[in-house]
């Protein structure tokens, strides 16, 4: 065995195996070492504890050692091994950190426990992890969602200022008479007269502590499909009771603070909600993103997605909008929602735009999630 492979195996397995791999280490590797032990063998003499200090040390040190990717998850595990809630609660750790999706998940969660001296500094860490995402995922959604509105907004026997020229002969090629050198538009294609919003779309939230990250990704795409005037947006957040965030869209910094991660789950009290602002079923797509887990009465729920479908929105159910893999859910409740027709899985950020795109021209969703070998719930 090589000495680059036995300082990995000393590297991964820690100090305690010193004496059976005797290596000597780089001031670096030693540096690695160390801020692995604080967090992984925590129990053990000069770990991270709770200090600040040594907090502030420990997360300057993995910036040093390690990409960004890795610091970022061992910044999650941090928080979710050592309960490092000084992290987010004082200015001096939140200027430390690398901020990513996570990270604003558990800012979410802290809600009013931040310190009002903590609070400004909290809504930067937000707002360039939005205005990050923001860029990454603005463009493509517009894309996919305009383009299929565009195209279902199509309609035949247009007015003549109305023809759209290039799909008409395009259609009508077979109708060519080489006697007058001409084409004969059986069949005129164009884009009519468009009303302000073509389609009606309700994000539905669930913000039980368990769906942090999917939050994060609803609002910011959210705020971008309120950008297009095309499509009536509006966000609904929920727990117990129900909160409607859409005022809020302008502006996805103060949307995401307005969540308060935790507590129950009333998915039935959040149905009813939704089903009263509904006003065009038929043009309505109402993306329930929730792991399922019904705290109220789960009949009353199934009640609810049972009305809904039979007024005729599109509903669609998604277990998790993240990358974080495979989510828990109550798979009965799945089941049933799958047998009233509505599409039930997790979807990735990326593959979001185009979902709501499918759903907005009305293709078949368990179909296009087959495509896309997204295993559905049920």
């Amino acid at each position: 065995m090589s000495e680059t492979v036995q300082k990995r195996w000393r590297l991964v397995l820690g100090s305690e195996v010193a004496n059976q791999i005797p290596l000597s280490l780089s001031r670096q590797e030693a540096g690695i070492d160390r801020t692995l032990e604080a967090l992984y063998q925590n129990d053990r003499q000069g770990s991270l504890g709770p200090s600040s200090p040594n907090v502030a040390r420990w997360l300057g040190d993995i910036r040093e050692y390690f990409p960004q990717g890795v610091v970022q998850l061992l910044q999650q595990d941090a928080l979710q091994r050592l309960n490092l809630t000084s992290m987010l609660t004082e200015p001096e750790m939140l200027q430390t950190v690398v901020p990513d999706v996570h990270l604003v998940a558990n800012l979410m969660s802290l809600g009013r426990l931040i310190p009002e001296k903590t609070k400004a500094t909290a809504r930067l860490v937000v707002k360039k992890v939005v205005d990050d995402l923001m860029r990454q995922l603005a463009a493509p959604t517009q894309q996919a969602i305009v383009g299929s509105l565009n195209r279902s907004a199509r309609s035949r026997n247009q007015r003549h200022n109305e023809i759209n020229w290039s799909a008409t002969i395009l259609k009508n090629l077979k109708h060519y008479q080489a006697d007058y050198q001409t084409i004969i538009p059986e069949t005129r294609i164009g884009y009519g007269r468009k009303r302000k919003a073509l389609k009606d779309v309700v994000l539905c939230l669930d913000q039980s502590g368990s769906m942090g990250t999917s939050v994060v990704y609803s609002g910011i795409f959210g705020a971008v499909m309120a950008s297009i005037p095309a499509v009536n947006t509006r966000m609904v957040v929920f727990d117990t009771a129900v909160a409607d965030l859409t005022e809020d869209l302008q502006d996805p910094v103060e949307l995401l603070f307005g969540v308060q991660l935790g507590g129950g789950t009333d998915i039935q009290l959040a149905l009813t909600y939704c089903q009263q602002i509904i006003s065009r079923p038929a043009d309505t797509v109402l993306v329930l993103i929730t792991d399922l887990y019904e705290g109220g009465p789960q009949e009353a729920m199934r009640k609810k997605a049972t009305e809904l479908v039979a007024a005729g929105v599109q509903v669609i159910t998604l277990l998790a909008l993240n990358d974080d893999g495979s989510p828990a859910y109550d798979h009965e409740n799945a089941r049933f929602f799958t047998n009233l027709g509505i599409p039930v899985f997790a979807c990735t950020p990326n593959l979001f735009p185009e979902l709501m795109a499918a759903a907005l021209s009305k293709q078949d969703l368990k179909q296009w999630a087959g495509l896309h070998d997204i295993k559905q719930a049920g």
